[in-house]
């Protein structure tokens, strides 16, 4: 990760950022697609290089912690693919009725736990991308107790906010562990 001094500098404009490589016209599920992977790669690219600072709280009283956004994106990717569009029978992976915050709380500097986070992160964003490709179209739909009726188009626009959002607070998280910006 460069590790920039003024944001200005994140703006080179010189095309090798690995997020960006989708398309940006064209097919709908491509693009969605292509919107959401730029922004899990941009959760692993926060999260490169750390180990135990991966769980370094924000500010006291939040939990909040980059392990915690990898175990909070888990569960929220096994909710949305496996439960409701998939209709799998998938209790969430680090929270709970008993434990709402169980992804953030449980977030803690053991490297098994860590190890465990990323595990379960990318075998969700692999089914995920599976029930993703195999669809017969973006009009498909599952039951959420939230949202009532949900398409794959809804789910996959809303993931793209979800990790927008998280992505957001993994960058504050990065800059106070080691100073990096951008990426």
């Amino acid at each position: 990760m460069a590790n920039m001094t003024r944001r200005a500098e994140l703006f080179t404009g010189n095309g090798d950022d690995p997020r960006f490589s989708g398309p940006a016209t064209g097919d709908e599920l491509q693009i969605l697609v292509g919107i959401l992977q730029a922004q899990r790669t941009t959760l692993e690219l926060k999260c490169a290089g750390l180990e135990d600072e991966l769980a370094r709280r924000a500010v006291e009283p939040s939990t909040l912690s980059l392990l915690g956004l990898v175990r909070h994106l888990a569960d929220v990717e096994r909710r949305w693919f496996r439960r409701v569009l998939a209709g799998q029978d998938a209790a969430p992976l680090f929270s709970s009725s008993a434990d709402p915050d169980g992804d953030f709380d449980g977030a803690v500097p053991d490297p098994a736990v860590i190890a465990a986070a990323w595990q379960a992160w990318r075998s969700e964003v692999a089914f995920a991308d599976r029930f993703v490709t195999e669809a017969p179209g973006l009009d498909i739909e599952g039951h959420d107790a939230w949202r009532g009726t949900v398409s794959l188009r809804w789910v996959l626009v809303h993931m793209v906010e979800e990790y927008a959002r998280h992505n957001g607070h993994a960058d504050l998280l990065r800059e106070r562990i080691d100073g990096a910006i951008g990426v």
